[in-house]
């Protein structure tokens, strides 16, 4: 199901997913309520828990339905085991809520691995699309960037990359509200001798096909902060190596920065002086601001929230399922990647004569 304007959506929360659930979700799904006043939720999870806690939040409690489930997945748990065990699990059946049209779509801060999993058992993909991607944002100096795959997909060919940058397109477009947003492939060089045969592959169908896409060809590691790209599309693999060691770069500055300060007097000084600045740039680079992951490619929207947020992330993820379900970005998807299927028949209808 789509919506579009201020027509009322129905939100599926695996409430006893993440570190802190269900306080995180339960307090996230209220902050969500306010910035969304036409959403509803319906809770999964131990009904005595949310219903204490949500009753709290009357705004929510009246704008949300619990349904009780008896089971629920850990952080620990393998894919394999949740999919057999889980059947009753607050997120397979906030999952299901989507498939059956209870919900429009369905937002888990749980395990990544059973959550993608249950989507993909549950929800199937879009058609044409072999394998979901997941795809998040993340600051650069330009604004914000796309990337995918952030750790979905280990392995990709050509096809699977260039199914990402039809899906990352539509994600940038409906997330970041960009017009026509550049897509890249994220290579160890930007001449076209550069990487593996099947990225130059990918590179020589989007640089063919006739779709909607400015693929500008490929762009190194140091472009990814710059923001030369709206779009850095990747496997799996090198996303999720790409997005730990930024990271890991981010906390070890601010670790540099408090030992600075911390150092004298004068040092402590200047970070009286420079403190509405800090706040700035430690805004600017907050994960909680670009939580929200997007199972891309599943026949319904399914958003990620990391699982050690708070309740402002959590919001923020709620934020990206309203956004994509307001802009139909799964009907974006089929059509660009039907009209690549329609461009890359007739380029063989070409050949072939």
């Amino acid at each position: 199901m789509t919506a579009s304007g201020t027509e009322p959506l129905t939100i599926a929360l695996d409430a006893m997913g993440g570190d802190q659930a269900p306080e995180m979700v339960i307090a996230g799904a209220a902050l969500a309520r306010v910035r969304y006043p036409e959403v509803r939720f319906l809770l999964f999870g131990d009904e005595a828990r949310i219903g204490s806690l949500a009753a709290a939040h009357p705004a929510l409690a009246e704008a949300a339905r619990i349904v009780h489930t008896p089971d629920a997945v850990s952080n620990e748990e393998k894919p394999s085991i949740a999919i057999r065990q889980g059947r009753q699990s607050s997120m397979w059946l906030a999952i299901q809520a989507v498939k059956d049209g209870q919900a429009d779509g369905v937002v888990s801060a749980g395990n990544t691995g059973a959550l993608m999993a249950m989507s993909k058992l549950i929800l199937r993909t879009l058609p044409g699309i072999d394998r979901p991607a997941i795809a998040s944002i993340f600051p650069t100096e330009r604004g914000e960037s796309v990337m995918l795959d952030l750790g979905a997909n280990v392995e990709c060919d050509a096809r699977h990359l260039v199914q990402f940058a039809v899906m990352g397109e539509v994600f940038a477009r409906c997330v970041l509200g960009i017009e026509r947003p550049s897509v890249a492939l994220l290579n160890i060089g930007e001449e076209d001798v550069k990487g593996h045969a099947e990225i130059r592959a990918a590179a020589d169908t989007l640089d063919d096909a006739q779709l909607p896409i400015t693929f500008t060809g490929f762009v190194e590691g140091n472009d990814l902060p710059a923001g030369t790209v709206d779009v850095v599309v990747t496997d799996g693999f090198t996303g999720n190596v790409a997005l730990k060691v930024a990271e890991g770069t981010a906390r070890l500055y601010s670790h540099f920065l408090r030992r600075a300060f911390a150092n004298s007097l004068l040092a402590r000084l200047g970070y009286v002086l420079a403190r509405n600045v800090l706040r700035q740039v430690s805004q600017r680079t907050d994960p909680r601001y670009y939580n929200g992951a997007m199972f891309l490619g599943l026949n319904g929207v399914v958003v990620k929230s990391h699982g050690g947020t708070d309740a402002i992330g959590f919001a923020n993820a709620v934020g990206v399922a309203v956004d994509l379900l307001r802009h139909g970005a799964n009907e974006q998807i089929g059509r660009d990647y039907a009209a690549l299927g329609s461009a890359l028949d007739a380029d063989k209808r070409a050949a072939a004569q």
